[in-house]
């Protein structure tokens, strides 16, 4: 018996550390996903600040606090996957 639940424990540990390093992972995708749409936002900010210089007028306040506001969340959300990447145990990250 005493085979079988080392075994079992053994299995048991895999598991979770492939977990973990699933979690890690998808925590990975998503702060990516994040950092690509942060940086839409910032283009496309960009490019509305450049059109209107060119036009010769300021950028609409209306247009410009939302694209901004877009911006703000995308790297908030960046920033809070990347502390929860921050926050795993390294006992998860070393696999």
């Amino acid at each position: 018996m005493a085979l079988w639940t080392k075994l079992r424990t053994e299995l048991d540990r895999a598991g979770r550390v492939a977990q973990g390093a699933f979690d890690e992972g998808r925590l990975r995708l998503e702060a990516l996903r994040a950092r690509q749409l942060a940086d839409r936002a910032a283009q496309a900010l960009g490019y509305a600040v450049y059109r209107a210089k060119v036009d010769g007028r300021e950028i609409d306040a209306d247009l410009y606090a939302s694209l901004t506001a877009t911006l703000a969340s995308h790297e908030a959300e960046v920033a809070s996957l990347e502390q929860k990447l921050g926050e795993k145990p390294e006992t998860q990250r070393a696999g």
